[in-house]
């Protein structure tokens, strides 16, 4: 499966963005999908995930009550919708897709990745 990734862009402290990550193939629904991201000077980290079906997500504490994700299996796209945005959060942004059952916060172990889309947030 192919991932592109987009909305990224500024935007000042406390304002809101929504990723978008559209997939390629048939076969979107069977993929457990996941936002990561990496800030400079970083690792890669665990953002957010949503399983096959939409019925479950999974936050960082760091986003939790501030980000939302969200997957269209009909348009094979996955977002993320970010609120009350920080300047640590300040990143570039990457979508996943996991062929496993089970949601995982573990980059290695997601098989396909998007090209990132930068998030800079102003203080």
């Amino acid at each position: 499966v192919q991932l592109q990734a987009s909305g990224g862009g500024l935007v000042q402290a406390g304002g809101s963005l929504r990723l978008s990550c559209a997939a390629s193939g048939r076969t979107f629904s069977s993929y457990v999908m996941g936002w990561f991201r990496q800030a400079p000077g970083k690792e890669r980290e665990f953002v957010a995930a949503i399983t096959r079906s939409g019925g479950s997500t999974y936050y960082a504490d760091s986003v939790k009550g501030r980000f939302t994700i969200s997957r269209d299996n009909a348009r094979n796209t996955v977002y993320l919708q970010m609120n009350s945005l920080k300047p640590e959060d300040t990143a570039v942004y990457f979508c996943a897709a996991d062929s496993s059952p089970f949601v995982v916060t573990t980059t290695t172990l997601y098989d396909y990745w998007g090209q990132g889309t930068l998030v800079t947030v102003s203080s």
